[in-house]
């Protein structure tokens, strides 16, 4: 029987929280009256997108990057994102004195280019889709020897977000269920480690859209698979998991309760909403996981205490208003 041991035990995430600690923030969980009027059961919100560079990346990629060799950190480092692990590399890089290269395909908002622009990265745009910039990345690491910082499937990745679990079932033990964004896995596979570590009981769901969602087709396919990547307000969340993945796929397969798909048109008004009863901004693709705790599909498993991560918040102002005002809410 495979038991979250198997991949990352929870001394391991407890260590990496004392590791990260000097870099990343303690978000606060708050308990969110509108919400939770609203499901019929307790919502409290973990708020990354307070984190120091707006969105929960920088948990796995501190754990990362601070374990690199000199020889490592000498090569510089390259990665691909869309857009918040990059920003996370890119700060990381700076604090450390390390050259950052960022891989990014046309479906990366602007804003998020320009942000790891301003903290020092290259930033290298590639091809339509991740895959097109995950395979230009593998050329330019093969060719000049760079360091990979992979966004999601690496253990040290996946223990770094799993530090979010560790807090939020601190602060609020008696949790039964964490909701969180589902794309490449690194997230909700961390969270998933650390919350079975800590108590099997308690459900973990991950949030994903609704078209060509990579890790729940590759979930059905029982296997990964490649998926085609359209444009999305939620483009942090989309995606394939990549037909070498290795750890977030078997993870989310043995530790994720449930999926539920979120439909585009969903987002606008519920990013709308969430401003005006919580006075935040937040992304698309980190609003997927409060839609999901007010579906159907979450209601019927019975929750009394959930947290919903909110994992990020950059989205530029002109598009957030832009798309409010076009939607009419």
């Amino acid at each position: 029987m495979t038991t979250s041991d198997s991949y990352i035990s929870l001394q391991e995430i407890m260590r990496t929280a004392h590791r990260i600690a000097p870099i990343v923030r303690k978000t606060p969980l708050v308990f969110s009256e509108a919400l939770s009027e609203r499901a019929g059961f307790e919502i409290w919100l973990k708020l990354e997108n307070l984190q120091t560079t707006g969105s929960f990346k920088l948990r796995g990629a501190s754990n990362r990057i601070l374990q690199l060799t000199a020889e490592e950190r000498a090569r510089g480092i390259i990665a691909v994102s869309s857009g918040n692990h990059g920003r996370a590399v890119a700060y990381l890089s700076k604090r450390l004195g390390i050259t950052a290269r960022v891989v990014v395909c046309s479906l990366c908002p602007e804003n998020k280019r320009q942000a790891m622009r301003d903290l020092g990265a290259e930033v290298i745009v590639h091809g339509d889709t991740q895959d097109e910039a995950q395979d230009h990345a593998d050329r330019l690491m093969e060719q000049h020897g760079y360091t990979w910082a992979d966004p999601f499937d690496d253990l040290n990745v996946i223990a770094g977000q799993g530090t979010i679990a560790l807090e939020a079932l601190t602060d609020l033990p008696d949790a039964d269920m964490i909701i969180a964004p589902l794309s490449g896995g690194g997230l909700l596979s961390g969270i998933a480690l650390g919350t079975k570590s800590i108590s099997p009981k308690i459900s973990v769901v991950g949030s994903s859209m609704e078209v060509e969602p990579g890790m729940v087709r590759s979930l059905e396919a029982g296997k990964p698979v490649h998926v085609e990547e359209f444009p999305s307000l939620a483009s942090s969340i989309t995606g394939a998991i990549g037909l070498r993945n290795r750890y977030t796929f078997p993870i989310i397969r043995d530790f994720m309760d449930r999926a539920v798909l979120i439909p585009e048109e969903a987002l606008v008004p519920e990013m709308a909403r969430f401003a005006d009863s919580e006075g935040m901004i937040v992304e698309g693709g980190s609003i997927t996981s409060v839609i999901a705790a007010l579906s159907p599909e979450v209601r019927e498993m019975i929750p009394k205490r959930a947290v919903v991560v909110i994992s990020g918040r950059n989205i530029g102002l002109p598009t957030f208003l832009s798309v409010i005002k076009d939607a009419g809410v």
